[in-house]
């Protein structure tokens, strides 16, 4: 089902969702005063449309750089009469308080606010506005939202001396809250009296108090009736805790993990421990131990731990305690315990770092709200993706997808998670992803590209993009992916490594694409940018990867390109051209490449005549000798000079060499090639070639033409007789065996 399900389209829903978000004026909204977004006075949407209006937004702003934010967005949901709201999911910094403020007139069912660190008291005041609906509400990690600003003096003098202090609120409290189930206080600040806060609370089903150290949870009994669910994650546990928690009889979730690297914990577990939840806590149905350490041996002796199949029934349950259980437990957290690597666990999902299964249980299991462990179980991963074979392939790539989008400014995730996709990519797991997917994991590897300059980072998304086919599975980010490349190679200091894999990139995304795509990355300074690196290698005097593949990169994109065929010769290219014949007189595949660009900046008319200079002509004439790469530098050689030619006599403005002599040496030149080479060249149109067979200025052009296209559709009679017959080259080839200043050998050829 999942294959199915990563590979289905979205739903209509959601595809007119984000057309909305992205067009707000030309469908939903105008403009007033040219800033301030407004509803169309004759729009009313309910709740299941608006729900997701707001959380695609927070989304969209979260992981899409192209997105802009609007200001005025949470204004559009200030009436109930036009707008319904009841389920929304806010996180980070895209939320503010004037923005919670703006729809306090909602019903809200549902509020979730992740890491809203950008909300202080102010906000808590708007809850009140929603107290007599909610049912959910979770505050993890809004650190501030219990500050506010106080102003010592009210002078301005004094403002500016004694900036707003933080003051925290102490009088707040749940009352009034009436429906309130759901309950998320995770990573509350010091100093807050939870007791207080909660008291007011009837009947709480789920409360979360992650990182919070209480020494009393004597409170909690309050709500032994009803409490369902339990998370204590990261608190510091004693005995008292644990007394108190056996008396809350109804639990059917209870988390007591904890992150076993980030500080002391006195508290271990014990076998006794255990013994008192399954005797006391009978609902239970999902419990986490991970990070804990056992005090003392749970487990059954080990003979009788290996025997027979792997079982997840209570009674054959290799953890002692747990073998009075009524049932398997539908979750157990096990991960960094030594507990899991054991063979008979009486649980259906196990988080652990024991095999795929388990770790990719981690990776689900904490990926929202404990970045810190999901980018340890994303390391396990990397190693599994590494060197054995992924068997859950969609299932961990669409949770590395998701953690890289949660988590897009935590370095360690992003470390991780583009190593691990590197791997996940490769090859031989190609089969089995969708394009939708696959796009994902382009978008998620450059919006980590854009984050973070860090070298690793940068480094692993370079060679994730390598596993694509290019340009094409790119082509939807062809513009962005383009950006980030050139931003890469333009800074001073750059990794060997980077600079290479990044020019290859560059190379592939404009071999084969139109011709609209190479002027607009040409635009973008690719012309400047690869002639800069080939100065640096020159003056390093190193012909590398680099150096070639720059060559090679600016070949591609002049092709039928005379814009980027002139910013080439506008910054200096012919000068480097020469500086790099001259310094390195031995690199063929460099000749072939320089040769090849030179080729195209021939076949534009109107920039032939800078290239008509003595010193030029002698190059291109020494050239034409060349055994390099086989004839190809011989033949792109060739190939300028025909173009020049073709200008005919009077075009010729220099003394030396003459043009006679260079005629006899071309002649020399074609009659010396092999008529069946293979070639290392790719040609995407016969245009240029074509215009060289109807004239009778320059037979030694045509001949070459003639030759040329001999050569290839002999050669490569599948790929290449089509192109000729679609381009019209048949009559033109009929009419010149006709012409009487056509040579015998010419006319030989055509026919």
């Amino acid at each position: 089902s999942l294959k199915m399900a990563s590979d289905s389209p979205e739903s209509l829903m959601t595809l007119c969702t984000d057309y909305c978000l992205r067009n707000l004026e030309g469908t939903l909204c105008y403009l007033l005063d040219n800033e301030t977004l407004r509803l169309h006075p004759d729009i009313f949407l309910p709740s299941e449309i608006c729900d997701k209006l707001v959380n695609e937004y927070v989304e969209l702003v979260k992981t899409d750089s192209v997105f802009e934010p609007h200001e005025s967005f949470f204004t559009l949901f200030s009436d109930p009469r036009s707008t319904r709201l009841a389920r929304i999911h806010l996180r980070e910094h895209i939320v503010q308080d004037q923005d919670l403020e703006a729809i306090r007139k909602q019903d809200l069912v549902e509020l979730y606010l992740t890491n809203c660190e950008k909300l202080t008291a102010k906000s808590l005041q708007t809850l009140v506005s929603f107290s007599h609906t909610l049912i959910s509400l979770s505050l993890f990690g809004c650190c501030n939202i219990f500050y506010e600003e106080e102003n010592p003096g009210g002078c301005e003098d004094d403002c500016l001396v004694n900036p707003t202090r933080q003051v925290l609120v102490k009088d707040f409290t749940f009352e009034g809250f009436s429906r309130l189930r759901f309950l998320n206080l995770g990573r509350l600040i010091e100093g807050v009296n939870v007791e207080t806060l909660l008291r007011p609370l009837a009947s709480l089903a789920a409360l979360d108090l992650s990182g919070i150290q209480l020494n009393d949870v004597g409170f909690l009994t309050q709500w032994k009736d009803s409490l369902v669910s339990l998370v204590l994650y990261n608190m510091d546990l004693s005995e008292e805790h644990i007394q108190v928690i056996a008396q809350l009889r109804k639990l059917r979730h209870l988390d007591i993990s904890r992150d076993h690297l980030s500080s002391y914990y006195k508290f271990k577990l014990t076998r006794r421990v255990l013994n008192l939840f399954v005797e006391n806590l009978v609902n239970l149905t999902s419990l986490d131990i991970s990070g804990h350490t056992m005090l003392e041996n749970c487990t059954i002796p080990s003979m009788e731990e290996k025997m027979g199949q792997t079982s997840i029934e209570p009674a054959k349950s290799s953890i002692a305690p747990f073998r009075g259980l009524k049932r398997p437990l539908q979750f157990l957290g096990l991960f960094e315990t030594s507990l899991c690597r054991l063979t008979h666990i009486p649980a259906y999902k196990v988080s652990g770092d024991k095999n795929e299964e388990q770790v990719l249980n981690a990776i689900e299991a904490y990926t929202e709200h404990r970045p810190e462990i999901t980018s340890r179980a994303i390391n396990l991963l990397f190693d599994i993706a590494r060197i054995e074979r992924c068997s859950q392939l969609l299932r961990a790539l669409q949770l590395v997808i998701t953690a890289l989008k949660c988590h897009k400014d935590d370095k360690n995730i992003q470390v991780t998670g583009s190593a691990a996709l590197f791997y996940l990519t490769n090859s031989e797991y190609r089969m089995e992803q969708s394009v939708k997917l696959r796009r994902q994991v382009i978008q998620v590897v450059l919006n980590g590209m854009e984050s973070y300059q860090e070298v690793t980072v940068q480094r692993n998304c370079c060679l994730t993009l390598c596993n694509f086919s290019i340009p094409e599975e790119l082509e939807f980010q062809y513009r962005r992916v383009n950006e980030l490349l050139l931003n890469i190679l333009n800074q001073s200091r750059q990794d060997e490594s980077i600079q290479r894999i990044a020019v290859h990139l560059c190379n592939a995304l404009v071999c084969q694409v139109d011709n609209d795509h190479k002027e607009a990355v040409g635009k973008m300074g690719f012309v400047m940018t690869m002639l800069k690196l080939i100065q640096k290698k020159l003056a390093d005097k190193t012909c590398d990867q680099v150096m070639e593949f720059s060559w090679s990169a600016l070949w591609n994109i002049t092709d039928e390109t005379p814009d980027n065929c002139e910013m080439f010769l506008n910054y200096s290219g012919m000068k480097l051209f020469l500086e790099c014949l001259k310094e390195f007189p031995e690199k063929q595949e460099l000749h072939r490449n320089m040769l090849g660009l030179l080729g195209n900046v021939a076949e534009v008319k109107e920039l032939r005549p800078q290239l008509m200079t003595s010193q030029f002509i002698s190059v291109f004439s020494n050239l034409l000798e060349s055994k390099a790469d086989g004839i190809e530098v011989s033949y792109n050689a060739c190939g300028v000079l025909s173009h020049i030619m073709f200008d005919g006599p009077e075009a010729w403005g220099i003394c030396e060499p003459h043009r006679e002599e260079v005629v006899k040496r071309m002649w020399a030149a074609i009659q010396s090639w092999d008529i069946n080479s293979r070639r290392n060249i790719n040609y995407r149109s016969f245009e240029p070639i074509l215009r060289l067979l109807p004239q009778g200025i320059s037979p030694v052009s045509q001949h070459w033409a003639t030759w040329a296209l001999y050569n290839l559709v002999s050669v490569y009679p599948d790929k290449y007789c089509p192109l000729l017959i679609k381009e019209g080259g048949i009559p033109l080839l009929k009419d010149m065996i006709k012409m009487a200043s056509a040579r015998q050998e010419t006319k030989e050829m055509a026919r």
